[in-house]
């Protein structure tokens, strides 16, 4: 039977509830468990597809097209697991779930309400998703108190009486606030986070105490006696500099020992080898590079796992990658002179027209420089705009995403310049017929001796995506007369995935998403041969 552990979390929000239960299914993983998580979510939205960056930051999509939470990026970089569909759930797709049940008659005519509907339903997707593990962490989103989260919270009550306290844990993750003025961490806010969950009639089995220093055993002690928590249950969860080292600070608390002796499993000795190396590497770092990322949120959670794709791919090259924030507008109203300190530049994937141009302004300071450059989804269309604008002569070239009306569309939905049938045909920039998203993964192959074919070591390469509009392949002779090759292209629909300029010392541009692959103990290939080209490019600066 799968034992379930929920982990919710108390006082503030963004403690790091995602992070703490990567890093206990982390040390789960390492004593030979299968392991999987889920996130759980109270917004109505029915996914966060169309949520704004600024308000959530990342999207993260899964191998199967789900787009997600930020956090199951952390999952997938923390456990080797593939998230799903299964994997991601908001209080919008539970509700619009029950609401197809009611419109088909499921229930039977009968009042449909919070309990016991949408708690059942809860409890359902829970289920599913830890079917065939050994242990599925779930994540309850926002913070305890929420009105948003009590049906969450009232289903995974319910379903530690229905499965057996004996397969359910309750871990809750909360706030110990240093207050400079008293010269003391105060331990109330804890007290009173756990208060409101036992109000919700779930007792935390283990708290994990969030503070910016060690948590005196006084404290704990402390803690425990208020919260009717043990004292051997009452663990903290320390700032450190990389998130990267907090699966081995939890075990050597013990709190993996202490997770296996409550559910009652039968586990081997931990192997946290493969962290430990990481661990080395965070320390033994000695360059520095410094990558511009110009695009159209200045909040680094927009980037959540290009940032960390950089940063695996600097433990892989053993240095500190910096990142200089750019907005794309910056570029349009300042010019490129924001992007003289940069030993790289990366522009990232976004939607709509807004600092187009800048992405435009610094493809081309990239290209004419030498500077080496990854344009992924956004930064890779742009790049072939401004390559068919300023080598191949056509100054019009645009994305009909911006200029429904440009006599050049060389990006575009696929309905713009294909027909039925396949055959390939310029089509009016105003056509209705739409365009679905492209999303999970899909195939690559690779063009021999291309750059891209010896950096991944591989004829074809699976990789996910998210975008709608594509490139427009009527225009792929006149570009590869001019320079750029497209040394990816997906041969079962017909569309150009990756694109590489022959004369340039590391330009290319992916219309796939590899950031989502990347994990601290591989890296991913293309993310460390750019690191490695800007650092050949610092050196000779």
């Amino acid at each position: 039977m799968t034992r379930y552990i929920f982990v919710t979390g108390g006082v503030v929000s963004s403690l790091g509830k995602g992070i703490s239960a990567a890093s206990i299914a982390t040390i789960l993983e390492s004593r030979g468990l299968s392991v999987t998580l889920v996130k759980l979510d109270p917004y109505i939205n029915v996914d966060p597809g169309t949520m704004s960056p600024f308000q959530h930051g990342e999207v993260f999509v899964t191998e199967d097209g789900a787009e997600t939470d930020l956090d199951l990026g952390h999952y997938e970089r923390f456990v080797r697991v593939k998230t799903s569909f299964k994997n991601s759930y908001s209080a919008g797709k539970i509700y619009e779930n029950v609401i197809r049940k009611e419109r088909r008659g499921e229930y039977l005519g009968g009042t449909v309400q919070v309990i016991p509907h949408i708690t059942d339903e809860i409890k359902l997707v829970i289920s599913e998703a830890g079917e065939g593990f050994d242990v599925a962490l779930v994540e309850i989103g926002g913070t305890v108190g929420d009105i948003e989260s009590l049906p969450f919270l009232e289903a995974i009550r319910q379903f530690g009486v229905e499965h057996g306290r004996e397969n359910a844990m309750y871990i809750h993750l909360t706030l110990v606030p240093y207050i400079a003025a008293a010269g003391e961490l105060k331990t109330k806010p804890t007290q009173h986070s756990v208060k409101e969950l036992r109000t919700i009639g779930i007792q935390p089995d283990m708290l994990l105490c969030r503070t910016d220093r060690v948590l005196p055993e006084s404290d704990r002690k402390k803690i425990a006696l208020f919260t009717n928590v043990s004292a051997d249950a009452v663990f903290a969860a320390e700032d450190v500099d990389s998130i990267y080292k907090v699966p081995l600070l939890y075990h050597q608390q013990g709190i993996d020992a202490f997770v296996i002796k409550r559910l009652g499993i039968d586990a081997s000795d931990a192997d946290l080898s493969e962290w430990q190396s990481v661990y080395q590497q965070i320390d033994q770092r000695e360059r520095k590079v410094n990558i511009a990322m110009v695009g159209k949120y200045n909040l680094s959670d927009a980037y959540k796992s290009i940032d960390e794709a950089l940063y695996h791919a600097g433990l892989k090259q053993g240095a500190y990658v910096e990142i200089d924030y750019i907005e794309a507008e910056r570029v349009e109203k300042e010019g490129v002179g924001c992007l003289k300190n940069a030993d790289a530049i990366l522009v990232p994937g976004g939607f709509g027209g807004r600092g187009s141009e800048g992405k435009i302004k610094t493809a081309q300071y990239a290209r004419e420089n030498k500077v080496p450059y990854l344009g992924i989804c956004y930064g890779m269309q742009w790049a072939v705009v401004e390559f068919v604008r300023h080598v191949v002569g056509l100054a019009d070239a645009n994305s009909t995403e911006v200029d429904a009306n440009t006599s050049n569309p060389v990006i575009g939905l696929i309905t713009e310049w294909k027909d039925a049938s396949g055959k390939t045909e310029t089509r009016s920039a105003d056509s209705e017929l739409g365009g679905t998203m492209r999303l999970g993964a899909q195939a690559s192959q690779l063009k021999s001796g291309s750059k891209i074919r010896k950096i991944y070591n591989e004829d074809v390469i699976t990789e996910r995506h998210r975008h709608r509009y594509e490139f427009n392949s009527n225009y792929r002779e006149q570009i590869e007369a001019k320079g750029m090759i497209f040394s990816g292209w997906n041969d079962e629909n017909d569309l150009g995935e990756i694109v590489e300029i022959s004369d340039h010392p590391w330009f290319i541009g992916c219309q796939f998403h590899p950031e989502f692959t990347s994990t601290p103990r591989e890296g991913h290939p293309l993310f460390i041969s750019f690191i490695e080209a800007a650092l050949s490019a610092a050196e000779k600066q």
